[in-house]
């Protein structure tokens, strides 16, 4: 098994690290909790002034023998900013950053997102809304090629000899900046304060920026579709429904990620701001070639108090992966704080 593991280790950081036709974006299994990365039309959109997010995933841990897994964090800040009669602005800023392996392969990434909100017809307790949203922002990628484990140091027995030949002459730099520009739709309808529903999609590196390690040749980054929906529909006084979808398509992959939750509302009226959740989630993904597979089951909750949210997720490993794993996933850390301050109007939104 451990040897396994050693050409594991190699498989995935040529997966994830160099392979042209493996790029594929961070993601979320709470992808809910990170609304600025999902949509850039998402930015403001919400039932406060201002919105405060941060994220955490760990992968591979199980799987990998290097010291370091794949690590992902994100932070942003994103607020609404009321204009006309029934409109809205939405301005926010995202650093994200994903670290993976020994040779610390890591994206690091700062954007800033604006919107606009219009209101289509209703008023403030059912009312209709199409959001148009644009991001730009700039990208570092860095790599330690000293510390690379390459294929042709495979011993061909599962185990990984160092004194073997190795491709670091095929690399002219280990870390370059480039540009990246984003645009998205959102669509909400208010039926009224506890229940709503909606749908999204968004366009990515619209740039197409130049992504490879060698001068030699350009690998341009694929652009990026997601296609999203979800809502919250009360069932009596306490308890209310909140399905949620979402796709990505990159390249020759796609991921599909539906599931729902479910919220139970801890205080005596329905105006209570005190929830916990449950959810459950399946992702379905399609990499390369023909190899369309179920990669995990997901296992979330969230605690919601005042205008503090936490949440946590675990992915519960179902793919062919699982025989190094032993069903052992990702785990993911979210938190969320509203601002709210006094409102002289405004429209119930959907919550994230």
């Amino acid at each position: 098994m451990r040897g396994y593991k050693h050409l594991l280790t190699i498989c995935l950081i040529a997966f994830f690290g160099f392979g042209a036709n493996a790029q594929l974006d961070i993601h979320f299994s709470q992808f809910y909790m990170s609304p600025t990365n999902l949509n850039p039309a998402l930015t403001g959109v919400m039932n406060c002034n201002i919105r405060l997010t941060a994220n955490y995933r760990n992968q591979y841990s199980s799987v990998t023998t290097f010291e370091n897994s794949y690590n992902t964090f994100s932070a942003s800040y994103d607020q609404k900013i009321p204009v006309g009669r029934y409109d809205y602005f939405g301005l926010g800023g995202t650093l994200w950053g994903d670290v993976a392996g020994t040779t610390s392969f890591s994206t690091i990434t700062g954007k800033v997102s604006g919107t606009y909100s219009k209101r289509m017809g209703g008023y403030r307790e059912e009312a209709h809304y199409l959001v148009m949203g644009a991001e730009i922002g700039v990208s570092q990628r860095d790599i330690n090629i000293l510390n690379a484990r390459w294929g042709t140091q495979h011993d061909g027995q599962g185990g990984y000899d160092q004194t073997l030949p190795t491709l670091e002459n095929g690399f002219e730099r280990d870390n370059f900046v480039f540009a990246d520009m984003g645009v998205g739709l959102l669509w909400f309808s208010v039926l009224d304060r506890d229940n709503n529903f909606y749908i999204g999609g968004a366009y990515s590196h619209l740039n197409r920026a130049n992504i490879s390690f060698t001068d030699a040749k350009d690998e341009t980054l694929y652009t990026k579709i997601t296609v999203h929906g979800g809502g919250q529909f009360a069932v009596g006084n306490r308890v209310t429904i909140l399905p949620n979808i979402v796709t990505f398509f990159q390249g020759p992959s796609w991921q599909l990620t539906p599931g729902t939750g479910l919220r139970f509302r801890l205080g005596n009226t329905r105006r209570s701001s005190q929830s916990f959740q449950i959810g459950a989630y399946a992702r379905i993904t399609h990499k390369l070639e023909d190899q369309t597979h179920m990669d995990a089951f997901i296992l979330s909750t969230r605690f919601e108090y005042e205008d503090f949210g936490i949440g946590f997720s675990y992915d519960l490993n179902v793919s062919d992966l699982n025989e190094a794993s032993n069903y052992n996933g990702a785990f993911e850390f979210s938190f969320q704080y509203l601002i709210c301050g006094p409102q002289k109007r405004g429209v119930y939104c959907p919550n994230f």
